[in-house]
């Protein structure tokens, strides 16, 4: 009895997620290569697929929505960071002669660090609320049309992210053009590590990028 029980409310309840299961819209099958890649920026896959079949069951959706959440609270810590950082070299003097950050080109490109800091702050903290305030449901509906409803779905993850990576290389250029324009050997030494240390990781980091994007594109045009 207690197995036949058991069996009847497994049956009872999964009618319920697969008669909500809907296909890929047409809308969402062919896309452009400026939506494939905002898709690989957000999702991790050049195409909405894997994540329209994320939208069929609540428990998909929530963990999308925690690992987004989770993004977007980390993109909004590295955002309150740099902007901190930056408004202290922006209103405040170098303590040592050797190491000018006050002059024109390192300042501005300081001051513009801050306010894309700002930015990100705003655009990833309206869309942390948006994230925490929908549901599977009313997310389907803004895929379906397509176009322009897709582009700005995809903005509002990938914004935040472009933002917070703009003001930290502004950041990190004003510090190399004030180290490598110190007329301390030293400092220029240290600076040119920095700066071999910078381009590798970057390096690194884009070809990783391409190479997951170019197998994930082959994988999905087959």
């Amino acid at each position: 009895m207690a197995s036949l029980h058991s069996t009847e409310l497994h049956v009872t309840a999964d009618p319920g997620p697969l008669a909500e299961e809907q296909p890929l819209p047409v809308a969402l099958r062919r896309t452009s290569f400026l939506t494939r890649v905002l898709c690989f920026l957000a999702l991790g896959r050049p195409d909405l697929e894997d994540h329209w079949k994320s939208l069929q069951s609540e428990r998909a959706f929530e963990t999308v929505r925690t690992r987004l959440c989770s993004i977007l609270a980390s993109t909004i810590t590295t955002a309150g960071v740099l902007l901190a950082i930056s408004g202290v070299f922006v209103t405040t003097g170098s303590p040592v002669p050797y190491f000018d950050y006050t002059s024109p080109a390192p300042h501005c490109l300081l001051f513009i660090s801050l306010m894309l800091a700002m930015i990100a702050l705003l655009t990833s903290g309206s869309s942390m609320i948006r994230w925490v305030h929908t549901d599977r449901h009313w997310t389907q509906e803004q895929l379906k049309p397509g176009s322009y409803f897709v582009l700005s779905y995809l903005l509002s993850i990938v914004t935040p992210m472009f933002f917070v990576a703009s003001s930290l290389h502004c950041f990190m250029f004003a510090m190399l053009i004030a180290g490598f324009s110190s007329k301390s050997m030293i400092c220029r030494a240290v600076t040119a590590v920095w700066m071999l240390t910078y381009v590798v990781n970057i390096g690194t980091i884009l070809m990783v990028t391409m190479w997951k994007y170019a197998t994930s594109h082959a994988r999905y045009r087959q």
